[in-house]
């Protein structure tokens, strides 16, 4: 059974709850999602889906897509691990956004951050920065030293400093679903998610906890 959704991130707004607590909100389009490819194995399930549309694609994934029976050439595709496949999902049928959330889910959301490009460890790690006195004017956002003695005689792996920052999968878990739109396609989560505008996004239902 289908638990996730490919979707992109149209903005951030604001809305009010039954309070009148203002809280802030995403908007994403989720849909519709179309079934590509469906593996059912004894030790692997999986379902692959596709999103958005693009203008060209390889010989190989419009192939790939004709096999599951659809002539929309999709951007993205991903595959999820399911634990039962039902009797309707097969290649080439179309899932709505309403059909897997409602108001109320508690959702986790994947997607890509925003690139900083290049940057150095004040911004990128948090550093203090060194003094500016005693004629060190140019030290004041230098790591300062990174290296150790002769034993080991070489910087430790890991060690923070300059490079580039941002670009990173990041995922926000139990965020809640606000409202589910079936005409738009649009599902409305309380709180922010990483990336971009029209960014890819992956949102999946929150496993029940146990009692």
């Amino acid at each position: 059974m289908i638990t996730s959704l490919l979707g992109k991130k149209l903005g951030q707004s604001q809305t009010f709850d039954e309070k009148g607590m203002r809280i802030p909100v995403t908007q994403i389009l989720a849909g519709p999602n179309w079934i590509t490819e469906v593996e059912d194995k004894e030790s692997f399930k999986s379902i692959q889906l596709g999103f958005g549309t693009i203008k060209n694609l390889s010989k190989a994934e419009i192939g790939h897509l004709k096999k599951a029976g659809l002539e929309e050439k999709l951007r993205f595709l991903r595959s999820f691990t399911v634990s039962e496949i039902a009797e309707n999902e097969k290649p080439g049928t179309q899932i709505a956004a309403d059909a897997v959330f409602a108001a109320g889910d508690v959702i986790r959301i994947t997607g890509t951050s925003k690139g900083k490009g290049f940057a150095g460890v004040v911004k990128r790690h948090g550093f203090r920065g060194g003094p500016r006195t005693h004629g060190q004017s140019d030290r004041e956002r230098a790591p300062g030293s990174i290296g150790q003695t002769t034993t080991p005689g070489r910087v430790y792996k890991g060690k923070r400093m300059a490079g580039r920052m941002g670009s990173d999968t990041v995922t926000i878990r139990n965020l809640k679903v606000i409202a589910v739109d079936p005409a738009t396609q649009i599902v409305t989560i309380k709180g922010l998610v990483p990336g971009a505008i029209n960014g890819l996004l992956i949102i999946s239902k929150e496993k029940a906890k146990k009692a």
